[in-house]
C-alpha cells in the first residue's frame, strides 16, 4: 500500500498530517484505553495494544501518556506497542481530583467541544460557564447542546437566558437526542475528517444522543433520578466512536467534578472585565467602594448576581489551581521560580 493510500485511509479519523513514521512503524489513532491496554484504530482496522515501558515510568507526567484521541506511533508484535505520541494540535483537559496537582487529558485532537446539558433538572447556566472555561485553552470550538427539548415548555426563555450569560457567537442547540431529525443540527460539526468529544453530567444524555448519530443502540442508556436528573455512569470509559456522517465522536463519563487547571482566561468573564475597568479606583474590591462600575451593573440588573457569583468562584479556583501549578513546577526546577502559565488578569491590577 503506497503512503497516499495510507494517508487518505488515516483521514477517516481525523489525521490532518502529511508525514507517515518511519519504516518499521505505523500511525494508529487511540479510540479507548483499558487497564488491560489500549484500543486503537488505522482507518480500517480495530485492534488493541500496549504502551512501551517508557510510558509506564511513575515518575512520568500522566499528561505525556496516550489519551484517547492521540495519534501514535506503534511497532509491530503480539501484541503491537505504543512507541510515541504524535504532537497534539488540541487538548482538552482538567485538574485531576486530589490534593496533588495532575492534569486529566479528556480528549486530544478533536475540533469540537460538545457540552450537553439536560433541559430538565440537570440544567445548570453555571456549570455550562465552567465547562466553557476549561474549553478556552484546548484549541477547540465549544458548542452547547441542550438535551430533553420535549421536557420544557419554556425552551425560548431558557436559550435568552443562556445566550445572555455566554459569549456572543457562542452555537446553541436545543435538541431531543431521540430523533435524528432533530440531532441533524450537529452534521455541520461532524463532517468527514472532524472529531468532536461529548462532555456533560450523568443522565444528561449523552448515550442517547451518541445512539442517534450511530444510527444504533450501540450505548448503554440509563434512567435518571426524579429529584435532581442525575444518572449512573452508563458510558464507563472514553472511547472514540466513528459516526455515519464520517466524523469521530469520542463519549465521556459524566463528570461530576470539573476542576480548573489554572491555565484559563476566563475569557468568557470578559463584559466583568470590562465593567471593573470602570471603577473609580483601580484596586476595587467591588464591594462598597464608591464609584464601582461592577456593583452599579449588580444594583441595576445589567450584571446578575448568580453570573458574579460564579466569576468569583471561578476565578478564586483558577488562581488557587495556579498557585498549585506554580508550587509544583518550582520543586522540579530544584526550588528556582516557576514562570506562570500565563499572566492571569485582575481588575486591580491597573496602575
Amino acid at each position: 500500500m503506497t503512503d497516499a493510500h495510507i494517508i487518505e485511509r488515516l483521514r477517516r479519523i481525523g489525521w490532518r498530517g502529511d508525514a507517515l513514521p518511519a519504516e518499521g512503524r505505523q500511525l494508529a489513532r487511540v479510540v479507548a484505553q483499558h487497564r488491560a491496554g489500549y484500543e486503537l484504530h488505522d482507518g480500517e482496522h480495530l485492534f488493541g495494544a500496549q504502551p512501551a515501558g517508557h510510558f509506564l515510568k511513575r515518575s512520568l507526567d500522566p499528561a505525556e501518556r496516550p489519551a484517547v484521541g492521540d495519534f501514535v506511533e506503534i511497532e509491530p508484535g503480539k501484541p503491537p506497542h505504543i512507541v510515541k505520541v504524535q504532537a497534539r494540535r488540541t487538548v482538552l483537559s482538567r485538574a485531576a481530583a486530589g490534593e496533588r496537582y495532575e492534569r486529566q487529558i479528556i480528549a486530544t485532537n478533536i475540533d469540537y467541544v460538545l457540552v450537553l446539558t439536560g433541559l430538565d433538572g440537570d440544567f445548570n447556566p453555571s456549570r455550562i460557564e465552567r465547562y466553557l472555561s476549561l474549553t478556552e485553552g484546548s484549541g477547540a470550538q465549544p458548542v452547547v447542546l441542550l438535551s430533553k427539548l420535549d421536557t420544557r415548555d419554556d425552551v425560548d426563555a431558557l436559550l435568552a437566558t443562556l445566550r445572555g450569560r455566554l459569549p456572543p457567537g457562542t452555537p446553541i442547540h436545543a435538541i431531543n437526542g431521540k430523533e435524528p431529525a432533530s440531532v441533524a443540527v450537529l452534521l455541520p460539526y461532524l463532517q468527514p475528517g472532524d472529531s468532536a468529544v461529548l462532555v456533560g453530567s450523568s443522565g444528561a444524555g449523552k448515550s442517547t444522543l451518541t445512539n442517534t448519530l450511530l444510527g444504533t443502540e450501540r450505548m448503554a442508556t440509563g434512567a435518571v433520578r426524579n429529584h435532581d436528573s442525575r444518572g449512573r455512569h452508563t458510558t464507563t470509559y472514553r472511547a472514540l466512536l466513528q459516526l455515519p456522517s464520517g466524523g469521530c465522536l469520542i463519549d465521556t463519563p459524566g463528570m461530576r467534578e470539573l476542576k480548573l487547571t489554572g491555565e484559563e482566561n476566563l475569557d468568557l468573564f470578559a463584559d466583568i472585565d470590562a465593567l471593573a475597568e470602570q471603577c473609580r479606583f483601580a484596586d476595587c474590591g467591588h464591594g462598597s467602594e464608591p464609584g464601582c462600575a461592577v456593583q452599579a451593573a449588580l444594583d441595576s440588573g445589567e450584571l446578575s448576581a448568580e453570573r458574579w457569583r460564579n466569576y468569583l468562584k471561578l476565578r478564586d479556583e483558577r488562581e488557587e489551581q495556579a498557585s498549585t501549578l506554580e508550587a509544583k513546577l518550582r520543586r522540579q526546577r530544584g526550588g528556582r521560580p516557576a514562570t506562570k502559565p500565563h499572566g492571569h488578569r485582575h481588575s486591580r491590577d491597573r496602575e
